[in-house]
């Protein structure tokens, strides 16, 4: 199968991060298996979800790893105007859910093991396909686990997330929190007699966002993001059971992205700071006024130098000469962080494009992905990178 049928057939299938994304593994495991290539399938404890591993060649050398993810973004409440999970072609654009972020790239890397095969390579080459990434890079771990206990590991990687075809370098880090606002509930007509929870939450948002004008104004700061300082957002805020009744309790989900060298430590403490400020005068009234911040879950920045060989190769194979960074996060810094293999961030389409209604990849970028690819194996068949 070529990129554009395996493209159509990886669409289909509704991999939304809530949904099992094991029949896309399989399809995809059942073609590497007819070229003679093992998928191994590491799945999680349901068995509905899975990661994907694969090797092409001598299994004694590093190697270059592909990786992408194959969950999506929800549809729901989007007005699609074409039928998300089914790919169409109209103007030289590919639509579908996922086509630029990042089945686009995962349908060409496929295509790519399958002409590995064929080919006598020198140099491995390896598939790395994960779930749950646009919940936190939750499920690639346990393939990140497997990796790190292997006698041998890639001496580069490719995340293929939609850079339109550009080498990108970094990206900022992730933390997700929760803010839990705890007051004293009471009747509305005598609400000052209460501890209203969601405005104490209300308070908290401004202590928010206080810190992040402040770092909006001094930094520190990277010119090579489109926002170039570390930034604090609350996604979610929750509380109450009807209007006459003064909620007890409220809580805020929020994040910080921060840049590489920032403190987040020390962020985390400056909220917390604020919220005990909030709290600590409204104890000797109602004891139990509390706001506790804990982290959720978190997942590493991106910060390869722009002179590594990782950076030099894929601009060989891409004829690119500069780089960029992206303000989307990847499972990159995790294969950086945890295992120390050098990571770019290089895959067709634009980011412009994903999580959106009529989400599409263009055939132009596509042909460019598939080139890049096609590089590659010639590379790898000669023996580099060496």
């Amino acid at each position: 199968m070529d990129t554009r049928a395996i493209l159509d057939r990886l669409v289909g299938f509704d991999t939304v991060s809530s949904r099992p994304n094991r029949a896309l593994m399989d399809f995809v495991a059942g073609l590497l298996a007819e070229v003679g290539v093992e998928a191994r399938l590491i799945p999680d404890e349901t068995g509905g979800k899975a990661n994907l591993w694969a090797t092409v060649g001598p299994a004694d050398r590093g190697g270059v790893m592909l990786s992408g993810h194959t969950d999506v973004v929800p549809v729901e409440g989007q007005a699609w105007t074409r039928p998300p999970f089914t790919l169409t072609e109209a103007g030289g654009r590919l639509y579908g859910r996922g086509t630029a972020d990042m089945k686009g790239f995962l349908a060409s890397a496929v295509a790519c093991v399958l002409q590995a095969a064929r080919r006598p390579l020198r140099v491995p080459l390896h598939l790395a396909l994960s779930y749950d990434e646009e919940v936190g890079c939750m499920g690639v771990r346990s393939l990140v686990d497997l990796l790190a206990a292997a006698p041998v590991k890639p001496a580069m990687c490719i995340v293929g997330e939609p850079t339109g075809m550009q080498v990108a370098t970094g990206h900022k880090g992730k933390v997700a929190l929760r803010a839990t606002c705890v007051g004293r509930e009471g009747h509305s007509a005598l609400a000052p007699m209460a501890l209203n929870a969601l405005h104490l939450a209300a308070d908290f948002i401004g202590v928010l966002r206080a810190v992040q004008a402040r770092i909006a104004a001094k930094g520190p700061f990277d010119g090579d993001y489109d926002v170039p300082y570390t930034t604090l957002h609350a996604g979610k805020m929750a509380g109450g059971v009807q209007v006459n009744i003064v909620p007890n309790a409220a809580v805020i989900d929020f994040e910080i992205r921060s840049l590489a060298g920032v403190d987040v430590e020390a962020v985390i403490g400056e909220l917390r700071a604020g919220a005990e400020g909030i709290v600590a005068p409204l104890r000797a009234a109602f004891p139990e006024a509390a706001i506790s911040v804990e982290r959720l879950w978190e997942y590493p920045g991106l910060g390869t130098p722009t002179d590594a060989a990782v950076v030099r190769f894929v601009q060989s194979l891409t004829g690119a000469n500069g780089t960029i960074k992206v303000a989307f996060g990847t499972e990159g810094g995790l294969f950086d962080a945890r295992l120390g293999v050098p990571v770019v961030v290089c895959g067709p389409g634009s980011m412009a494009q994903g999580h959106k209604p009529d989400e599409y990849v263009t055939v132009e970028q596509l042909a460019r992905c598939d080139a890049m690819l096609a590089a590659l194996l010639d590379r790898l068949e000669a023996g580099q990178p060496g």
